[in-house]
């Protein structure tokens, strides 16, 4: 990465895999035992539609997206047993990531951009507030209607920040979201382990 601190105005961080580690597979074991089938029978039906789509745009509520899962799985589980595993997603920070956030706010303004929905957002608010404390912002795709990879979603964060895409650094763990990230003008590094964000800090500390 040919970059310098020069070369930034702001950091933005993916919340899954790159602050939080997520893991879905906790999902459909939950949603598997609920509905007394095996696990496979519901990673194999799972799949990112458009309903999930417009889950974490606001566009549906979990009813509603629950009730398109219902569906999609061939499960007969109730909300509450789908909400509950669908929480299960999360597993806890990623390691040493509290001190790697600070190393950077105290370079640049950070901020956070997830795709998420009201329920995931309702956990992982509360539950992760002190690792999210240096961000000055946290954007999220069911409150701004706008969702990676979408073009739109990563002009309206650069909008809401004040700074050109061209002067912001994205990390993310998607490839198909570096893309979408990459369209608009931001820097960007696929976030593949912790060790990647170290990388990137020991280069713009120099």
């Amino acid at each position: 990465m040919r970059l310098t601190s020069k070369d930034i105005d702001a950091v933005v961080f993916d919340l899954g895999n790159v602050l939080v580690e997520i893991d879905f597979h906790r999902v459909f074991a939950c949603w598997a035992r609920y509905a007394r089938c095996p696990v496979e029978h519901i990673a194999e039906r799972y799949a990112h539609d458009h309903h999930y789509e417009k889950h974490e745009r606001g566009e549906i509520n979990a009813a509603e997206y629950f009730a398109a899962l219902r569906e999609s799985l061939a499960v007969n589980i109730s909300d509450e047993q789908f909400l509950d595993g669908w929480n299960q997603i999360f597993v806890g920070e990623m390691p040493s990531i509290r001190q790697l956030t600070s190393q950077y706010a105290a370079l640049f303004p950070i901020y956070a951009f997830s795709n998420s929905n009201e329920s995931h957002k309702a956990v992982w608010l509360q539950r992760y507030s002190q690792l999210l404390q240096p961000f000055k912002q946290v954007f999220i795709s069911c409150e701004i209607g706008k969702r990676k990879p979408e073009t739109d979603a990563y002009l309206h964060v650069a909008k809401a920040i004040g700074a050109e895409p061209e002067r912001i650094l994205f990390f993310d763990d998607s490839q198909q979201n570096i893309e979408g990230a990459q369209q608009v003008g931001m820097h960007t590094k696929k976030i593949d382990s912790v060790a990647d964000l170290q990388a990137v800090l020991r280069i713009l500390q120099n």
